[in-house]
């Protein structure tokens, strides 16, 4: 029997804990895995298990020839692995677990074009703001809107999750557009009541980071409602450039304060740390890719939603450029 078999079999016996499981799970006899283990320890001049009539327990220098077979044998499996997907289509359920809003409008629309081009290809989607163990949980990838915390896991980053906050033209026109962060102490902030970390809006001011909680008369556990509300005239809220850059576009929403705004996170598809990824998994992350890199489609046409900048000292509160609030009316009495 070659080193690597050797190896197997002790790193089995290791991990079930005994010669009998071991021996289960790689078809072999008790005695055969207790032989194949004891030739090992004769090889290498040293006692590598203690062993009872109940249990296998490590010496050290088991332990230490433990951890560098269990590495080997990663390795070995690795670059069979990455041989036979070099040829492999993808196929097989792809499980997904990804932020509710930004995969309702961004990405769902995208799924038949991908699964028409990997018919093979079985897809669950599970759509939660929460995070999830991701391994666990049985999950092959995740689409998330927030830094990664977990250090074992990959994250492909796609585009900047940017926000604004943004109100009608007639919530401005009636309560004043706010010049500083400070100002919206005046104003009726909506928020959103599932998550409190959310209601934190973050803000570089001359004077330095501040940070101001959202409160008002209406608050919602999903941002499609704030959305309506915001756009129904109700207050204003921080919503993400996906879900407001149409409204933006087409003059129904303003984006304010937009030389303070701070928070920006990453977009990203994230899944378990390996060091080949399987075909269906690759092919969806680089589909992505392609949709979302260089330009997200959601940037595209919004030049003029970042142009927007602060109205003047002078500029009367109450008031509103409707020319600054429709950057097309604008260009239409210019032709004028």
């Amino acid at each position: 029997m070659d080193r690597a078999a050797e190896m197997e079999i002790f790193v089995y016996a290791v991990e079930e804990g005994s010669f009998s499981a071991a021996a289960r799970a790689l078809r072999l006899s008790p005695s055969a895995v207790s032989k194949y283990i004891s030739r090992l320890e004769d090889r290498l001049g040293a006692r590598l298990l203690m062993r009872t009539t109940r249990q296998l327990s490590l010496t050290e220098e088991g332990r230490a020839f433990y951890e560098r077979a269990r590495t080997i044998l990663t390795e070995i499996e690795e670059a069979e692995e990455v041989v036979t997907q070099l040829y492999a289509a993808p196929r097989g359920t792809l499980r997904i677990n990804a932020s509710v809003a930004f995969t309702k409008y961004q990405v769902v629309p995208l799924i038949p074009e991908f699964l028409n081009m990997y018919p093979d290809v079985r897809i669950e989607l599970t759509l939660d703001d929460k995070f999830t163990d991701m391994v666990n949980d049985g999950y092959d990838l995740a689409i998330r809107l927030s830094e990664l915390e977990d250090s074992s896991l990959i994250a492909r980053k796609y585009a900047v999750n940017r926000r604004f906050i943004v109100a009608s033209p007639d919530y401005l026109e009636k309560n004043g557009i706010p010049r500083k962060p400070q100002d919206l102490v005046h104003h009726n902030c909506l928020h959103l009541s599932s998550r409190e970390s959310f209601n934190d809006w973050h803000f570089e001011t001359p004077e330095g980071h501040m940070s101001f909680r959202a409160q008002g008369s209406f608050s919602a556990n999903d941002g499609d409602a704030l959305h309506a509300a915001v756009v129904a005239g109700l207050g204003m809220a921080r919503l993400a450039e996906y879900l407001v850059h149409e409204d933006i576009r087409a003059g129904r929403l303003t984006p304010v304060l937009t030389d303070f705004i701070h928070d920006r996170a990453w977009i990203s598809a994230v899944y378990p740390h390996k060091r080949h990824l399987s075909p269906k998994v690759r092919a969806f992350v680089d589909f992505l890719a392609e949709k979302f890199t260089p330009v997200p489609p959601w940037e595209l046409g919004m030049r003029d939603a970042r142009s927007f900048t602060r109205p003047r000292e002078d500029a009367k509160p109450a008031q509103v450029d409707q020319k600054a609030l429709n950057p097309e009316a604008t260009a239409k009495g210019q032709k004028n």
